[in-house]
């Protein structure tokens, strides 16, 4: 499919997405969120598609936040309506087999900040730069942000950055646990390929397992958690992969997975 704000690229199995709006800072408004959503719904059934890399198109920008302009008119409906669409998508992504890597270029403000934390991994430029400065509109995050960033960074943090609105560096986001990996500009797209043909090389239904496994898991207790586990774990013995696996090991070879 085309779409009028994203593009989409799919090579060695990795599906490449890049909000393309750079006149904008790659802001986002309805339709945008709306096409983020087809698209990764098309891609996650895409059985040639093993790893989708998030970015924005341009130097400045992976998401500078909500399209502004667009939220000025909205009714208290319509915002309610915004923030479910957007809520709705960013599940989606966290929860969609293949392994999503955001791929941070530039500001990740408001809005983009919370797709970034909806991927699975996050590798950024030195110059990136990341927030939730809603507060200095007058408003709060919609799309997760008070939820995920407590979660990632812990809640004194997350208070930090969402009730002052400050920005933070790449580095920062960093230490904080943000981010997984920060690297010079030149060399982010590369750095996240890399990341993804390693994910890759590894057993398909392991992979997806495993993601499943840590997300539905981190809305259980430990005890509950872990029984998931354990019974995922048992059901990896069913599959051709572990087979391979295993014999690979033993025979001290490459294995040829085949995702079944």
């Amino acid at each position: 499919m085309e779409y009028e704000n994203l593009l989409i690229d799919v090579s060695e199995r990795i599906a490449t997405v890049t909000f393309n709006r750079p006149k904008s800072l790659n802001a986002l408004n309805p339709a945008t969120v709306r096409e983020l959503g087809s698209a990764m719904e098309e891609l996650s059934a895409r059985p040639e598609v093993g790893a989708v890399l998030l970015t924005g198109a341009g130097e400045k920008a992976f998401i500078a936040g909500a399209d502004i302009s667009v939220m000025k008119g909205f009714t208290t409906l319509e915002a309610l309506d915004f923030s479910l669409l957007g809520q709705r998508v960013l599940s989606f992504i966290e929860s969609m087999p293949q392994p999503v890597i955001g791929v941070i270029n530039g500001f990740a403000l408001g809005g983009g900040c919370e797709v970034a934390m909806a991927c699975d991994l996050l590798i950024a430029a030195d110059s990136a730069r990341f927030g939730q400065p809603e507060v200095n509109l007058g408003i709060i995050p919609g799309y997760g942000g008070t939820q995920r960033l407590a979660r990632l960074v812990g809640r004194n943090l997350a208070k930090e950055l969402v009730l002052t609105g400050e920005m933070i560096s790449a580095q920062r986001a960093y230490e904080i646990g943000l981010v997984n990996k920060v690297v010079p500009a030149a060399e982010l797209m590369g750095a996240a390929r890399e990341i993804a043909k390693k994910i890759l090389s590894r057993g398909p239904v392991a992979v997806r397992t495993a993601k499943m496994a840590m997300n539905r898991g981190l809305d259980l207790d430990l005890g509950n958690a872990c029984a998931l586990e354990a019974s995922l774990f048992a059901a990896g013995f069913s599959t051709a992969d572990r087979e391979e696996g295993i014999a690979a090991f033993l025979e001290k070879r490459k294995a040829n997975f085949t995702g079944k």
